[in-house]
């Protein structure tokens, strides 16, 4: 069976996030001061051949783990679909 993976990595909210931060200085510059609190992220999908939902969550959660996300830096969640 074929699955994908939507994978999403954001930093964790105790560190600094120097892009946020950038970004949410440009929008305030742009006269959007509503706007707070930018995080800066990453969103990969992954296209997955494995024989059932349970086995493309732990390969997509491997991938996560090895290379995908730095745990120490950056967390991630991620949702399986059959494609």
């Amino acid at each position: 069976m074929r699955f994908t993976a939507h994978i999403n990595v954001m930093p964790h909210k105790e560190l600094l996030d120097p892009q946020g931060k950038a970004v949410t200085g440009a929008l305030h510059n742009l006269d959007l001061a509503g706007i707070q609190d930018v995080r800066i992220g990453k969103r990969i999908s992954l296209q997955l051949e494995a024989s059932d939902e349970a086995t493309a969550r732990t390969m997509a959660e491997e991938a996560c783990r090895k290379l995908l996300a730095n745990p120490v830096m950056e967390t991630f969640e991620f949702s399986i679909a059959a494609s």
